[in-house]
């Protein structure tokens, strides 16, 4: 790392810089992203996935990849809905329908939280350095969410590889245990 950045300036650049990519460039690095979470993990039958669903108009990796992946493959499939200020995860299928929050994030429509235990997290970021520490909007839910779900594989995915330190880490962050970006996949386990 060269040097290191407050996480206001990271979330600036990296923001820019995913938004810079064209509509064929993220369909082809969420492909490549997708293509290194399989060579990485061993998902089976039954296993519990927490994942987000993209917000198209920010240039989110396209999980849709993976969420069909999963259902193919039999993997149960939660994804994040907002609550009351906190992160809860609802269980979709295939013929799950969804609505728009006020934030432009899709939600299932379906209430019914689920507060079991989870295989893996994967979860969205605008940046992460080489220690495994995220950032995201700056809103705090996954970072809550992780607090609650402590013993869970937390694996960002990002466009983009470490670089920059992050200088201003507190005490209610909570690393990632791994990042995959197109090329490479980085396990920070302790």
């Amino acid at each position: 790392m060269d040097f290191g950045l407050t996480k206001q300036e990271l979330r600036a650049i990296y923001k820019e810089k995913r938004m810079a990519l064209s509509q064929n460039e993220v369909n082809f690095l969420s492909e490549k992203i997708f293509k290194q979470f399989i060579l990485q993990f061993n998902i089976a039958e039954n296993q519990r996935v927490n994942i987000f669903l993209p917000i198209k108009k920010f240039n989110e990796i396209n999980t849709w990849i993976f969420i069909d992946y999963f259902f193919e493959k039999n993997i149960r499939v939660f994804v994040p809905k907002i609550r009351d200020k906190n992160l809860v995860s609802l269980e979709i299928f295939p013929d799950s329908e969804f609505e728009i929050n006020h934030w432009g994030i899709s939600e299932p429509i379906n209430n019914s939280s689920y507060n079991g235990i989870f295989d893996y997290i994967i979860t969205p970021l605008l940046y992460c350095d080489s220690s495994g520490n995220r950032i995201g909007y700056g809103k705090g839910f996954y970072d809550r969410f992780f607090e609650i779900n402590k013993n869970v594989k937390k694996i960002g995915l990002n466009y983009f590889k470490p670089k920059e330190k992050i200088t201003d880490i507190s005490g209610f962050d909570i690393p990632l245990d791994g990042l995959i970006i197109p090329d490479k996949y980085y396990s920070y386990y302790k």
